[in-house]
């Protein structure tokens, strides 16, 4: 029987710039009954990664300053409705007001997205396997929007030691005819799955996903393999 464990980890620690979030995550595990075991999927908000690495900007609360600051953490604007900017980041992400978040955080001010997610998946998870020697993989997820679809779901900014992508192109299907299309974009799927116990309002940046098939864990990263490049993108 194939089996998913998800566990979310509860942190009071309000993080600020600077702060180790390697050791706030520590703790917190430790204040759990979980451990952690090779094969485990760290899955991290990208809220606490973003105030850790000091990308935390001040907000005057108007709709002029938070156009400001959307836009200029956008490479391109495309479409304007209102406050709502639809925009393109530096990383290649399409999303709304390029990921600016102004809910759990200080009074005026406002959370940005980290400079690189997927460098920032790497250093937590090559911090945790110094200190634990620990061989786990970590995935740094959002809340976004879907094209033509009402409600948000959690996706993969970032990631290391899992692979991103499942490539089932030329195998089989069950009626033994060959896939021409289909991969799986295994990261983002572990981040909707961990949202379902990663409470928005409840103090939980962190979770452990545990029990992922093995043929999942790998190298690659979020940027290079999930981002759909302009030529390839039937919308732009």
């Amino acid at each position: 029987m194939n089996e998913l464990r998800l566990v979310a980890l509860s942190c009071t620690h309000q993080v600020r710039a600077g702060d180790d979030l390697v050791e706030i995550f520590l703790s917190a595990l430790n204040g759990s009954s979980c451990t952690l075991e090779d094969r485990d999927v760290v899955v991290v908000t990208s809220k606490v990664v973003a105030k850790a690495e000091g990308r935390v900007v001040n907000f005057d609360g108007t709709d002029e300053h938070k156009a400001a600051i959307v836009e200029g953490e956008a490479v391109r604007v495309l479409r304007r409705r209102g406050t709502l900017r639809i925009t393109e980041t530096r990383h290649g992400f399409v999303n709304a007001n390029a990921g600016v978040d102004l809910s759990n955080t200080d009074a005026g001010t406002a959370v940005l997205l980290p400079l690189d997610p997927d460098r920032s998946a790497r250093a937590f998870r090559d911090a945790l396997r110094y200190r634990l020697d620990v061989d786990v993989a970590v995935v740094v997820t959002d809340t976004f929007g879907r094209v033509w679809r009402h409600g948000v779901t959690d996706v993969a900014l970032g990631c290391a030691g899992v692979s991103p992508l499942l490539d089932l192109r030329g195998t089989l299907d069950g009626n033994g005819r060959p896939l021409e299309a289909t991969e799986v974009a295994i990261v983002d799927e572990i981040a909707g799955a961990a949202n379902l116990v990663l409470k928005k309002a409840a103090g939980t940046p962190f979770a452990l996903v545990r029990g992922l098939d093995p043929s999942f864990f790998g190298a690659g990263s979020v940027k290079d393999s999930i981002v759909r490049s302009p030529t390839d993108d039937l919308f732009r």
